[in-house]
């Protein structure tokens, strides 16, 4: 809900119930014009209750803790709503954060309510300062989402420590064997043969960059920025003896030099920002070789340009960006690349999502040991709200193959068949 189409009630706010605050009318009256599926149910501070909705059971009831609260949704609520909850002055009944944001999101599309982008001589113009991503913010970006705990990602990932969309190929696929699939899909688009030289861009722990070296027989540099997962990476080469035939480092992707045959990127992209696209993808075309093949694994946007979630920016990936389609494209043409192949993952993330969110749960007590119990709310959030973001919302995953020639990749997708 934005500050205008809450403001815009203020001739409703009259009808509420006496008793409220002016605020509190307000927020009712935004809500009740909202909430036209499902049903909803607020305990203001005051102590009195509103229902919203369908007459029906199965309301979705929650309490807000102060009248300060009532004013913060009211000045900003997409960020407002994230810093209630994880300060305990939203609480929800049986804690059920997938239920409020489900209900919140499915009628906020029925609305039509969503941020649009300006146009596209205006954007970079009025695309926020945190999407200027220069080197040194891109490294203290990386910092304060990768860099927290490489222990508390082991505890809701898979074993391979894969830290974005798997490939599910049933809803009885296990998250093991759904990441694996996506290893394994990403290998058949890159169309490897033994010997070539593969960059990583945006290597996190190495699991991607040691499953192509292991069995495609290739030779793989992988770069990252997060100083915390460089040595676990390291070490796991040495582990599966594969230190003659992939490298790690810290680097940024802009510093890279060198040709290689293949590139890939995966779940890096949602870092660069929008200002960066023409330089990532023109430096990709630097670094490709005349008969290379790229590979760009991204979450995207299915429902046209936007905006960050604030609460996304302040408190999970500041500087990030999920891009729709449209955005990405023209970068990619004016580096002189060839779109060969383009695939769209709708629900996949999803189901990822809700992998590692039970695993999280699980493993409740441990994270609040290492940290406390209002950053297990920040997370129990952060995963929730980007379940919600798949299941309701229009984000999906995009997977991009670039070519420098129209010849690079055969011309059917029967390769990606073979087993």
């Amino acid at each position: 809900m934005s500050v205008q189409s809450i403001e815009s009630q203020g001739a409703r706010a009259s009808r509420a119930p006496s008793g409220f605050s002016p605020s509190e009318e307000l927020l009712a009256a935004a809500l009740d014009q909202l909430i036209q599926h499902g049903a909803l149910s607020v305990e203001f501070p005051s102590g009195r209750v509103r229902h919203f909705g369908e007459e029906r059971a199965g309301a979705v009831s929650v309490a807000l803790g102060d009248a300060n609260a009532v004013k913060r949704l009211l000045a900003n609520a997409e960020l407002a709503l994230g810093e209630l909850y994880m300060d305990g002055l939203l609480t929800i009944e049986d804690d059920d954060v997938d239920a409020l944001l489900a209900l919140l999101l499915t009628n906020l599309r029925d609305r039509g309510f969503r941020t649009r982008a300006a146009p596209a001589g205006m954007r970079l113009l009025e695309a926020p300062r945190r999407e200027i991503n220069g080197k040194r913010a891109a490294e203290r970006n990386v910092a304060h989402h990768y860099d927290i705990s490489n222990e508390l990602y082991r505890l809701f990932l898979d074993e391979d420590m894969q830290y974005s969309c798997a490939y599910f190929k049933s809803d009885e696929t296990t998250l093991e064997e759904a990441q694996a699939a996506k290893k394994d899909l990403i290998a058949k688009k890159l169309c490897l043969r033994p010997g070539l030289s593969v960059l990583d861009i945006g290597c996190g722990w190495g699991g991607l960059a040691l499953h192509l070296a292991r069995t495609g027989g290739v030779n793989v540099r992988g770069v990252t920025l997060s100083r915390a997962q460089l040595p676990v990476a390291r070490v796991r080469a040495g582990a599966q003896g594969l230190s003659g035939k992939v490298e790690f480092a810290i680097e940024d992707y802009r510093d890279t030099k060198g040709a290689y045959d293949r590139i890939v990127s995966v779940g890096m992209f949602e870092h660069v920002g929008r200002g960066h696209y023409d330089q990532f993808f023109r430096q990709v075309a630097s670094l490709l070789t005349n008969d290379g093949v790229a590979l760009l694994h991204t979450i995207g946007r299915a429902d046209g340009p936007g905006a960050t979630s604030p609460w996304i920016d302040r408190y999970i990936f500041p500087g990030g960006y999920t891009p729709a389609l449209s955005e990405i494209m023209p970068s990619i043409e004016r580096a002189g690349l060839y779109v060969t192949d383009v695939e769209v993952w709708r629900l996949h993330y999803a189901l990822t999502l809700a992998a590692w969110r039970k695993r999280f749960e699980a493993a409740i007590d441990d994270v609040r040991a290492m940290f406390d119990e209002r950053f297990c709310r920040m997370w129990r959030f952060y995963l929730a709200a980007s379940e919600a973001a798949f299941r309701y919302g229009g984000h999906v995953v995009f997977q991009i193959q670039l070519a420098r020639r129209q010849d690079a990749v055969p011309c059917t997708r029967a390769y990606l068949d073979r087993t």
